[in-house]
């Protein structure tokens, strides 16, 4: 039976309030340094895999006890970081949804990738969110429900030239059938009003950035 989520740890920034969200019902892997923070607080991913330059011999052996299955590829030739090499991975499992921890960080290319690649997802149908410290990100094409979790504003950006149709309810600062374009900052800074609300949109693909100081 496939799994409903699946849990992508990647490399980059990690916290140990992460471990929070996991469950033990969740299908787990591991990329590169992500599977080493799992390993070392105790889980065991359903498969770690990456190039692993970015942790030593001796840690890339713990995360091979640690892991149920690991894949490696060479760190030089490889056609995608190790994030989107999980995302593949994650989706052969045919899940109902995708969380994405670790994307983000100080390398903007790694951020943006991990950001701009939750679109392979929706593509399959599948939803997917990616969530660091101060943030939790998701990508829709339709519509979400949409509830506070711990977070002060919720955001609106396009990741496609246009998104059109798109309507609140239970925001601050409602919208009905209204067009974002790409850079403009019309959806920035809104907050619920209500324990949930939802989004939703005609076309396009959107992203709503819940986000804290």
């Amino acid at each position: 039976m496939p799994p409903k989520r699946v849990v992508i740890v990647a490399g980059g920034e990690l916290s140990v309030d992460y471990l929070a969200v996991l469950d033990e019902e969740d299908y787990i892997i591991g990329a590169d340094r992500g599977a080493m923070f799992l390993v070392s607080h105790g889980y065991s991913p359903d498969i770690s895999v990456g190039d692993f330059d970015s942790v030593s011999s001796e840690a890339f052996e713990v995360i091979e006890a640690g892991s149920k299955r690991v894949i490696t590829c060479d760190a030089i030739d490889k056609d995608l970081i190790d994030s989107e090499m999980a995302l593949e991975l994650a989706l052969e499992q045919q899940p109902q949804s995708i969380l994405l921890l670790g994307v983000t960080g100080t390398r903007l290319d790694h951020t943006l990738a991990g950001i701009q690649m939750m679109t392979r997802a929706l593509e399959q149908g599948v939803a997917c969110s990616a969530m660091n410290t101060h943030n939790y990100v998701t990508l829709i094409s339709s519509r979400a429900d949409i509830t506070e979790r711990g977070y002060t504003y919720v955001s609106l950006l396009p990741l496609t030239p246009e998104v059109t149709g798109i309507t609140l309810h239970g925001f601050q600062y409602p919208l009905t059938d209204a067009t974002l374009k790409l850079g403009h900052s019309l959806g920035i800074s809104n907050k619920l009003i209500a324990p949930s609300g939802t989004v939703s949109i005609r076309s396009g693909h959107l992203l709503i950035i819940q986000s804290k100081d």
